[in-house]
């Protein structure tokens, strides 16, 4: 009987010892769960021009200087992945950022390849007209290869209304990238046109995970499983640290890595 306390007790102890570090690969607790709202927007490590706009379906951080968004974040759930509003028809400029910011006549001269690069996407927010029409605001819009608009981007855009179904809720962060300090032009208010771009996604829902990509800005097709990266590389090559109101041990664990088979 007293081996058997023992063993009891020191079972205890070791179940315990453990449960704070067993989330990295287990769920996460309700209450942090919790804890987590506003976890999509993302901490810049680096000084950059960035003001906040909050919108109904996103929030955007712009940059007046590229005269792109630096990021846009947004929550995606299983109810907004669909709706019944018709998608906007018009680019709209945006009278919210401060100083000068690009007109839709900016865009008129734009090369031919270039099309308005929606960051937070129109199908992510059929379920409210309000926010169907902010997303259509040029903050919110890149300067994006034809090919990849339509192809490539979209699709990825499309696997993760499929993922925010499947799970329940979703949360994502994606923007431009510049790897070359003076970044090639367009029109009048000479916008820069980005490099590449950046997706990164993160699920709570049963255990954690997490994923990034980086697509190259041109009319070459992209495979998926091709542009997987991890979330740690996205935040080297960024600046930017994503998911930091998660528990540091949970954040290290799936950052570091990334499997396109795990999202099913």
């Amino acid at each position: 009987m007293y081996k058997y306390l023992i063993s009891s007790l020191l079972a205890l102890f070791v179940a315990s010892f453990n449960f704070g570090t067993s989330h990295a690969v287990g769920t996460l607790p309700q209450q942090q769960k919790k804890d987590t709202m506003g976890i999509e927007i993302p901490k810049c490590k680096n000084k950059i021009a960035s003001q906040i706009l909050k919108r109904r379906g996103y929030t955007v951080s712009y940059n007046i200087k590229t005269k792109n968004p630096n990021w846009v974040a947004w929550t995606l759930t299983k109810e907004h992945t669909t709706g019944p509003v018709p998608r906007y028809k018009d680019y709209l400029d945006d009278e919210d950022v401060m100083g000068y910011t690009p007109r839709e006549t900016d865009w008129i001269g734009r090369p031919q390849e270039m099309s308005h690069g929606h960051m937070c996407p129109a199908g992510d927010n059929k379920w409210d007209s309000e926010a169907m029409r902010q997303t259509f605001l040029l903050s919110n819009m890149c300067p994006q290869a034809r090919k990849l608009n339509s192809g490539s981007w979209n699709k990825l855009e499309e696997k993760c209304r499929k993922w925010a179904n499947l799970y329940g809720k979703i949360y994502i962060v994606c923007g431009p990238i510049f790897y070359n300090n003076k970044p090639a032009t367009m029109g009048s208010a000479k916008i820069c046109i980005p490099d590449a771009f950046y997706k990164v996604v993160l699920c709570l829902e049963g255990r954690p995970k997490a994923i990034g990509f980086i697509y190259s800005n041109d009319e070459e097709p992209h495979n998926m499983q091709d542009s997987v990266v991890t979330v740690d590389e996205v935040e080297e090559i960024t600046g930017l640290d994503f998911f930091s109101l998660l528990p540091d041990e949970i954040e290290k664990a799936i950052e570091s890595k990334a499997n396109l088979n795990q999202w099913r």
